[in-house]
């Protein structure tokens, strides 16, 4: 009860909007990078986020949340830094740009494809 009344205030604004929308979802993801089959780093992020879609077909979802890296040579984690999505897709193609917090600036990361089923 308390999971669907969190739900349903967070989805509020939504609500009166023209487009459809999806709705809340919390992401979690662990990487790693395995270079010539050994482990060096890796990074672990938790981002809560919103996705729907515009009544003309388009795809849409921001979130964001606290990420932490983790490398090997040091055997240790890093600081806990804020990352961010902001995403789009159409038809068969996506688009994604991203943004963590580093000490002094912003890193930022983007990308873009097409997926074909079959």
């Amino acid at each position: 009860m308390i999971k669907s009344t969190i739900a349903a205030v967070a989805a509020s604004p939504f609500l009166f909007a023209g487009a459809a929308f999806a709705g809340p979802y919390v992401n979690l993801e662990a990487t790693g990078s395995y270079p010539d089959g050994a482990y060096t780093s890796g990074g672990l992020e938790a981002v809560v986020g919103y996705e729907g879609e515009t009544e003309s077909g388009i795809g849409w979802y921001v979130s964001g949340g606290p990420t932490v890296t983790h490398t090997e040579a040091a055997d240790e984690f890093g600081d806990v830094e804020f990352i961010g999505y902001l995403g789009g897709s159409y038809d068969k193609f996506y688009g994604e740009l991203s943004a963590v917090t580093a000490e002094d600036n912003v890193d930022w990361g983007a990308k873009a494809g097409v997926k074909f089923t079959f």
